[in-house]
């Protein structure tokens, strides 16, 4: 584990497992690197270099007042990459950040990041763009994210408590295997991110227009999502960002969730196992 210098003197914490091929894993909101754990010690037991960092303001990293937005993020990443000289690396993104590494992608993989990005792997993923728009129909409507930001000022720690509870692992739906362990442990994540970086991150992760960054990808892509993510819905997502990358693989799961990487991992990493291997 260590901290990486941003270019405006922000520190990232990152963790740095094992040998090999780099994995290199973007966490969603509000969450940190910790969020990646099920994948970390699978893919550090198996041969790879595996590499996760807390975005600024979240987690471990310092709880920066501006740049919390998709462009600072990707050249966070960079510097992360640059940092530890990571080549041939596999990205891995979930929920925001299936958007950072887009963006990252997007913005340096044919400049500075020339050769150190070999596949790509997007997870219940927000590209192309969340909000609903005249250009967007099938997004979801700025009153969505209006009522996180409302609920974020009026009690984030219950905020933080009932979205894990219920949409996020799918925990409310019937039938559905309640882990009180999970949702303690995004909630401790969540409180751990900064309070301003939380709540400029929800416009980061909704209002950010990918579709230009997806045209740009030109390394194997896996898009990965449920059929019933409730917190980021495959019609306006995986559906389309499928087919805005060129040579793109889309697979589709059903009855797994948003959260999938900690309630299906036994699913979830074969299955990346496989593509990282192909």
């Amino acid at each position: 584990m260590t901290y990486i210098n941003a270019s405006d003197g922000a520190r990232i914490f990152v963790k740095d497992w094992g040998s090999g091929q780099p994995i290199v894993f973007s966490h969603g909101w509000p969450l940190s690197a910790d969020d990646w754990d099920a994948q970390m010690m699978y893919f550090a037991s198996r041969g790879f270099r595996c590499v996760a960092h807390d975005r600024r303001g979240h987690g471990r990293s310092t709880q920066t007042w501006s740049g919390n937005d998709m462009d600072t993020y990707a050249d966070d990443l960079l510097a992360v990459a640059e940092a530890l000289d990571l080549r041939d690396a596999i990205h891995v993104g979930h929920s925001t950040g299936g958007g950072e590494v887009t963006r990252y992608l997007g913005r340096h993989a044919r400049d500075r990041a020339r050769g150190r990005v070999a596949k790509a792997v997007l997870i219940g993923a927000v590209p192309p763009i969340m909000l609903k728009s005249a250009n967007n129909p099938v997004g979801l409507p700025r009153e969505v994210f209006d009522g996180f930001r409302a609920a974020l000022l009026a009690d984030r720690a219950q905020f933080f408590r009932d979205i894990p509870a219920g949409p996020f692992y799918g925990f409310n739906r019937h039938g559905a295997k309640v882990s009180p362990g999970l949702i303690d442990n995004w909630w401790r994540q969540g409180m751990m991110c900064g309070v301003k970086a939380a709540y400029d991150c929800i416009a980061a992760f909704s209002e950010t227009d990918f579709t230009a960054d997806l045209s740009r990808i030109d390394v194997p892509t896996l898009i990965m999502h449920d059929e019933d993510d409730q917190i980021v819905p495959i019609a306006g997502a995986a559906r389309l960002s499928s087919t805005l990358v060129k040579g793109s693989t889309l697979k589709v799961y059903a009855g797994l969730g948003h959260g999938m990487c900690s309630t299906h991992h036994e699913v979830v990493n074969p299955d990346l196992l496989k593509f990282f291997k192909s």
